[in-house]
């Protein structure tokens, strides 16, 4: 079963994908046709994903008892394991990247006064919103580093070493005119307590690229599981077109 059976498409305005990329950063992703997370780690070959490489993160495999909590802010939730179509979705710039928010029904439902967002639906859409609104968070030179590190990763070492970068990285100045945006998804897996959401994204060079975000339902909001050096994605890889994908994008 699927969530929902309607598409929004648009033109989009792309921003650069990653969780605190900078200008130089893009500079180099648009380069490789890869997306990067914080460490500027590549993962060339295959068009498809590979299998979730951040099960070493022991530390970060959380209490069970999380994943039966409701949504932080009261957001619904379904017992529906996969999304089949594209949500129709209403889109807004975070940055300068698209990005979908229905703040009553999928999230994000709280959006603090410097922008941050968080709280998503126990859903397959909140998933994908989830997944969503982290890369277009990482692409705000107006987000602080430290605190989507801390904020939207599972606790373990792959957060501590992200807070770590975090800390010693100097502040980006960047506002480069370089935007991407996401074209299209797939859940790859989803249950009650984990999600795998792949993005396909178009770079600013109009290349095509995909990586998976892998989730975890956490204290009642989605979030992200990170490698232990503090990565995000994985089975990074560029794409020859978007066959294969659920096609999906906003302006």
């Amino acid at each position: 079963m699927s969530e929902s059976t309607q598409n929004n498409t648009g033109q989009n305005p792309f921003t650069k994908p990653g969780f605190v990329i900078s200008a130089a950063l893009v500079v180099a992703l648009i380069a490789a046709v890869i997306v990067i997370f914080l460490l500027p780690k590549g993962d060339g070959g295959a068009q498809q994903p590979a299998p979730s490489a951040l099960e070493s993160n022991s530390a970060a495999a959380s209490t069970p008892s999380n994943a039966a909590s409701s949504s932080i802010c009261g957001l619904p939730s379904t017992s529906e394991t996969a999304l089949g179509t594209a949500p129709a979705s209403n889109w807004e710039l975070v940055g300068r990247m698209a990005t979908p928010t229905d703040p009553d029904t999928f999230g994000p439902g709280v959006t603090d006064t410097d922008g941050f967002r968080s709280c998503f639906a126990h859903s397959p859409t909140g998933a994908l919103y989830a997944a969503a609104n982290v890369i277009a968070l990482g692409s705000s030179t107006e987000q602080d580093e430290l605190k989507l590190a801390d904020k939207l990763l599972v606790p373990g070492p792959g957060r501590d070493a992200a807070i770590r970068d975090a800390e010693n990285r100097s502040p980006s100045s960047a506002t480069g005119t370089d935007s991407a945006q996401i074209r299209g998804f797939l859940i790859k897996s989803y249950s009650a307590t984990e999600a795998d959401v792949d993005l396909a994204l178009e770079l600013p060079n109009g290349a095509l690229a995909h990586s998976v975000l892998s989730l975890r339902w956490v204290d009642g909001d989605w979030k992200v599981k990170a490698a232990d050096d503090g990565q995000i994605f994985n089975g990074t890889s560029q794409l020859s077109s978007l066959s294969g994908f659920i096609l999906w994008s906003g302006v």
